[in-house]
Parts: structure tokens; sequence; C-alpha cells
């Protein structure tokens, strides 16, 4: 029906590491509008600042004259720093022990039958309550097996939403993105990613949340 808003981001990204020729560090969307079947979204890359090292970049991506989402990014990278990660993957099941899940409607052949989603077995609260530490765990993978890239991140990342639903007890809340921020510190190869997703606060309709993006062997993504 409508463009997902991590497919904007993924596209941007990758328009920003073809154009840019350096990997993206950081990129912040902001979703302005929806692009709607069968039109065609052009995206305008901007390099406003090339360093040594570092990239900063904007991109436009419009239907027309109609601006759709708007993306700032840095990319690049330095040589030589040290790497260590202080975030640990949550003790979950594997993939193939958790149950196979649909977040949303199944309108045809599109996005959601293109993407692999289990959770781990009473991750869903049905219950009418909220969740205590509006957390969500969740194992995605692509049907057809696509690398892992960070415009591939983007695309589960955008998952946030629908933590909301379970984080208050329904099965979904309704909510669409106003904007969505990927922070890649170092992707490696997997099949599965897993999205440890928690919503940490809803006020005057607007809610937030955060994702940590593990591969299946702990490394953080993203």
């Amino acid at each position: 029906m409508f463009m997902y808003g991590g497919v904007g981001l993924a596209a941007a990204i990758e328009a920003l590491e073809r154009t840019c020729e350096r990997p993206v560090v950081w990129a912040t969307a902001q979703y302005l509008s929806f692009a709607r079947p069968p039109s065609v979204l052009d995206l305008d890359v901007r390099v406003y600042y090339k360093g040594r090292h570092t990239t900063q970049a904007r991109i436009s991506g419009h239907v027309g004259e109609a601006e759709i989402i708007t993306i700032n990014a840095a990319l690049g990278a330095r040589p030589g720093g040290v790497s260590h990660q202080w975030a640990d993957m949550p003790n979950v099941p594997r993939p193939e022990d958790c149950e196979r899940v649909q977040l949303w409607p199944d309108h045809g052949d599109n996005f959601n039958r293109r993407v692999e989603l289990r959770m781990p077995k009473g991750a869903l609260r049905r219950d009418g309550t909220p969740s205590k530490d509006g957390r969500m765990a969740l194992w995605a993978r692509t049907v057809e097996e696509y690398e892992i890239t960070p415009s591939m991140l983007a695309i589960f990342a955008d998952y946030v939403p629908s933590a909301i639903g379970p984080a208050l007890g329904q099965d979904n809340a309704g909510s669409s993105s106003l904007d969505n921020t990927l922070r890649i510190r170092h992707v490696v190869p997997t099949r599965w990613v897993f999205c440890d997703i928690t919503v940490t606060g809803l006020h005057a309709g607007f809610a937030h949340g955060d994702m940590r993006l593990f591969a299946e062997t702990g490394e953080l993504m993203a």
C-alpha cells in the first residue's frame, strides 16, 4: 500500500555508500509523506563535507516535487581504532526453536512475505496487561538469502514500532514512524539478525524506542 519507511532509509544508505564510496557510520531519516505504488522515488545525494576519513552528506527522497523522506548521514572509517562492545545479546532460544510470527496483516505479495520473523514463545502479550520492561525479542531474516549490510539492517531496525502494541498488551498499536536513526558498529556475515527492542516511553501520542541488532554470534552490529 505504501513504501515501508525502513526501505526508504535502506535505499538512501545504499545510494550514499555508492556515491561517497565510504561505509555509513550513522544515518537519520525524517519521514515526511508516503510513497505509494506505482510511483518512483528519486534520491538526490548532496555531499557537504569530505575529509580524510569522514564524509557528511544529505539525501532528499522525492516523488516528483513531493518530498517523501530526508536523510542526513556520516560515512567513513578511521584506521587503527580499538574494536570492542559492552552490550551483550540476551540469552534467548535459537530461531529454529522460536515461533514464526507475522506482525502486520498479509496484504498479498509484498514486503511481509520476503522477511521471516521468529519470536520466543510467549513474547507477545495478549492478556491486556502492559509489559513491565517494554521489551520484545525478535529474530529476523530475509526469505531470499540477501547479504546482511547496513541497508538491510535499516530495514530490520524499523520494526521498533511493532513493539509498542505488545508493550501495551495489544496485538497492534497502529503506529507509524516519524523518524529513525541507524548507528552502525560492525556488520559481520550472519543469516539471522537478533533484534533486541525496547519501548522506552510514551507520551502525548508519541512513542520512543530503540533496538540493538546482533549477529547470531552475539556481535553487536548496529
